[in-house]
């Protein structure tokens, strides 16, 4: 099964209640085609970066859906049709989770192997820093 994110913006001028019911609705049409709605984030009132349709604000929400993509095609369908959604984006991102969690494995594998190794140090440095001896002996072979 694939992961998506289904983010929508709905008008500032829509009531609470209309989108909790828009919110429902398009989570029943997910599951009625045979998806999982594994999270709702209601990201709340925020300031677009550009006004849509004369609106400077909109509500935020994010959709997370596990399916394998004709539900996905049935609710940007239905989001096309209802005028309280002024803008959508569908993105796929169980490949970005699983890149994810091999990063996390291979942290924690690290971490159970005694952490990072510490870096060798040299013993002196190649340059000699301060060394003020040497730079009048320098001076007096030059002369």
């Amino acid at each position: 099964m694939r992961v998506y994110e289904v983010l929508f913006i709905v008008a500032p001028n829509t009531e609470e209640e209309n989108i909790e019911s828009l919110i429902t609705q398009l989570s029943d049409v997910a599951t009625n085609q045979g998806a999982r709605i594994v999270k709702v984030d209601r990201i709340g009132r925020r300031r677009l970066a550009y006004p849509i349709q004369k609106f400077n604000e909109g509500h935020y929400i994010v959709l997370t859906v596990e399916g394998t993509g004709a539900e996905i095609a049935e609710i940007e369908r239905r989001m096309r049709v209802i005028d309280a959604v002024i803008r959508y984006i569908t993105i796929r991102i169980d490949e970005d989770l699983k890149r994810a969690e091999k990063f996390r494995a291979r942290r924690a594998a690290k971490a159970a192997a005694g952490g990072r190794k510490p870096r060798r140090r040299r013993a002196e440095p190649i340059i000699p820093i301060g060394d003020e001896e040497s730079e009048e002996e320098e001076v007096e072979e030059e002369v």
